[in-house]
């Protein structure tokens, strides 16, 4: 089993950037993409951005293209996500994604962490 510890969320004004973290209690180079999605209050989580696990591809939802950039860290076990410019839309509690390789099983998620855009 795997256990992810998600860090960097919290309270930011709008224009402002916060940076998120999920750490995996093991190495992550089984995982065929990582990503991160976000649930506002009253909403249904939705997808934010994910990377394979070569690198590239990377995609990202439309709203978050230019401001949000998603990376990973092998060595480290761990995926980030850059968020620049943040508005008040991007408020809700973000959650980090792991896709084992076809075969392997269902997805993995972490616990969540709120980001709170606010004046």
């Amino acid at each position: 089993q795997v256990q992810f510890v998600e860090s960097g969320g919290g309270l930011v004004q709008p224009g402002g950037s916060l940076t998120l973290s999920c750490a995996a209690s093991r190495s992550i180079l089984s995982f065929s993409a990582m990503g991160w999605y976000r649930q506002a209050p009253g909403k249904q989580r939705e997808f934010v951005a994910q990377i394979s696990s070569g690198g590239t591809p990377t995609n990202y939802r439309n709203s978050v293209k230019g401001r949000f950039t998603i990376s990973r860290d092998y060595a480290k076990n761990t995926v980030f996500l850059q968020m620049n410019s943040l508005k008040f839309e991007d408020t809700g509690v973000y959650y980090c994604n792991f896709r084992p390789v076809p075969g392997g099983g269902s997805d993995y998620w972490g616990q969540g962490i709120q980001v709170t855009v606010s004046s």
